[in-house]
């Protein structure tokens, strides 16, 4: 368990600290000359169950209301410390503003320095103490007059910190790994070492860890898991991590070391918002912050989504854009102060890590963030895929919430999601949803058919955009890939149809087809086959009849129109889109010239040009002066070379 302090400054949280674990928390030689707390301090107590109870004390100065929000994030019980002599104070109340804006709700509140406050006195505080708490989550807190000097409960105290540490429940430790980084220092003949508190998951000695939002990569060489040697370290533990491969100017408080897969800083976040009821007035667009989420401290301007701003006491959505990325998880609380470090002024929970910077205040993107706001995994999946675009990136879900890594793979079967891969993670959707879009597809397919018998199938990229949900174009691929397995649709290249579907000409173009397919696939000449004219020629036919014949056919996809009158078959188009492939993959920088492309094909330079130029209409190939490469993301618009029979003979 982590305990963390609270009050005003020198009232007498160091010394408590002191009185219950005997470790002197102020480590600082100015802390020990002016005789209060600047910095985090840490203490351990051993308890007779072998456990480990830790101690954040923070400073209670008002220019260090920063750090000790800082040192509020991940602790499990809250001690509030109230001098007997002087009361409630300013920073008694913005300490108890924090943590409740953190959620802190397990608590204790302790009448310090009881030696120098009669019965009146301490009843007069317990009063004020009372009407402080009234609202929020501490409100029903035992208050326990205590007195270091005299001894008075200190050991009342301790034993109801070891009846915490006992009721407490163990943490969850399915997340993935985090740990908020407080402190980073280095240590003779071991190296640098972070410390802070695990938010979430487990280490290991010998794992890889993440240093972000840097993107440092260190591994865990030894662990003291509160202040002990230990081989695990394990969420709501305090921490401290000998890291290997990181210098010590690399990292440092506000940093999280977390699992490499979790690493996805970030500079806008849309957040659920309170407004403390202390604000002279409501929270209004670009409003300058500072940012506290666990150990970090960024400048931030806030806009709230509601046109009139956020009145003190009430609470909103709102959209924080950073100075500088952080590293974050949906669901992590925060807390805002002002940009002069003199008052708290809200705080709450981080909702989408990924947010848009337009239209952040539209009816639907309020949905939204609504079904973000719930807390648990498998709800908020099924609030978002209910909600447009109704389709959810469920790889990023999970990871920006620190889920564990199978968490997706078990809340697709859980709520029997359909997922489509694509490369970097997965994009799913409810099966009723995917049911109506299959279905939609198919439909489209089937009416284009009927309208367009003669052509070979729909263009991918059409069939996309005339559909809902509008898939991005990897996951639509991958629901392509889904339907073709399950016999539904058939792919070639850029091309959609059903499977039973076959482009046909009439009888009599069919029979001057026949004729001509021979002289335009003949393997010895794929690379340089006849123009229109030359094969009216060599078939004794018309030659507008032949160009018009190439144009029926050309639309069916089985051969392509290079240069005016001049049609090759798809089977070349592809071998000669897989040589563009080639020579990108092995000439220096992927660029390439026409000689070199005609060599290839052996052809002569006027014609590879213009094969050339048919590439660069398409968008199969980039050019920059006389250099071309492969566009990748056109790679498959021709699909791979396939073996094409034409009539009379037999294609390699």
């Amino acid at each position: 368990m982590i305990v963390g302090t609270a009050g005003h400054v020198d009232h007498g949280k160091t010394a408590l600290v002191r009185a219950l674990t005997g470790i002197d928390t102020d480590r600082l030689p100015e802390e020990k000359r002016r005789g209060i707390t600047i910095d985090l301090g840490f203490a351990y107590l051993p308890l007779p169950d072998g456990d480990t109870v830790g101690f954040v004390d923070v400073p209670g100065h008002e220019r260090f209301v920063g750090t000790m929000a800082a040192g509020a994030s991940g602790i499990d019980l809250l001690m509030l410390i109230v001098a007997a002599d002087d009361g409630v104070m300013p920073q008694t109340r913005e300490h108890l503003a924090i943590a409740d804006l953190l959620g802190l709700g397990r608590g204790l509140v302790v009448l310090s320095k009881a030696d120098l406050a009669d019965a009146d006195r301490r009843q007069t505080v317990a009063g004020e103490i009372r009407a402080a708490l009234a609202g929020t989550a501490l409100a029903e807190a035992p208050i326990l007059p205590v007195s270091t000097v005299t001894g008075e409960n200190v050991g009342a105290l301790r034993a109801a910190i070891e009846g915490e540490a006992a009721r407490r429940g163990e943490r969850s430790r399915a997340g993935r790994f985090r740990l908020a980084v407080d402190r980073s220092f280095v240590l003779a003949g071991a190296g640098t070492v972070v410390t802070g508190t695990v938010l979430s998951g487990t280490v290991a000695v010998g794992e890889r860890v993440m240093l972000s939002p840097a993107g440092t990569p260190a591994r865990v060489r030894s662990i003291h898991a509160q202040n002990r040697a230990a081989e695990r370290g394990l969420a709501g533990q305090r921490c401290a991590l000998n890291l290997a491969g990181v210098d010590r100017d690399a990292v440092g408080r506000g940093d999280v070391a977390l699992d490499p897969s979790l690493h996805a800083p970030t500079d806008r976040i849309d957040v659920r918002l309170r407004v403390l009821a202390g604000e002279a007035k409501p929270l209004s667009t670009w409003l300058p912050v500072r940012f506290h989420h666990a150990a970090a401290d960024v400048a931030a301007r806030l806009v709230p989504l509601a046109p009139a701003g956020i009145a003190p006491g009430e609470e909103g959505y709102a959209q924080l854009v950073l100075e500088r990325p952080v590293s974050a998880a949906a669901g992590d609380r925060f807390v805002l102060r002002d940009t002069s470090a003199r008052r708290t002024v809200g705080g709450g929970t981080l909702l989408d890590l990924r947010p848009p910077a337009r239209r952040r205040r539209t009816p639907g993107r309020l949905a939204q963030l609504a079904a973000m706001a719930e807390p648990d995994p498998d709800g908020a999946v099924t609030a978002l895929l209910d909600l447009a675009p109704f389709t959810l990136d469920l790889t990023g879900f999970c990871r920006d919430r620190a889920l564990a890594s199978a968490a997706a793979d078990e809340i697709a079967a859980r709520l029997d999601l359909v997922v489509l891969p694509v490369a970097d993670g997965a994009t799913a959707l409810s099966a009723a949803r995917w049911a109506g879009y299959a279905a939609a597809l198919t439909g489209a397919l089937d009416a284009f058919h009927a309208e367009n018998p003669d052509l070979q199938g729909l263009g991918s990229e059409r069939l996309r955009l005339q559909l809902e949900p509008r898939l991005p174009r990897p996951a639509f691929v991958a629901a392509l890939a889904r339907l073709a397995a399950a016999g539904v649709v058939a792919t070639e290249g850029s091309w959609v149809r059903r499977p039973d579907h076959v482009a046909r000409l009439s009888a009599a173009d069919e029979a001057l087809w026949a004729r001509v397919a021979p002289h335009l696939g003949r393997h010895a000449d794929r690379f340089r086959p006849p123009r229109v004219r030359d094969v009216a020629g060599l078939v004794e036919a018309p030659e507008t009849e032949v160009r018009r014949v190439c144009k029926l056919v050309g639309r069916s996809g089985r051969i392509d129109q290079v240069a005016h009158d001049h049609f090759f078959t798809r089977a070349t188009v592809a071998e000669m889109a897989a040589i563009v492939a080639d020579l990108s993959r092995t000439l220096p920088g992927g660029e390439f010239t026409a000689a070199q492309f005609r060599d290839r094909v052996e052809n002569g330079r006027k014609v590879a040009i213009q094969i050339l130029e048919f590439f660069d209409r398409n968008g199969l190939t980039m050019r920059r002066g006389d250099l071309r490469r492969l566009n990748p993301h056109r790679a498959d618009l021709f699909g791979p070379p396939i073996t094409m029979a034409l009539p009379g003979e037999e294609a390699a």
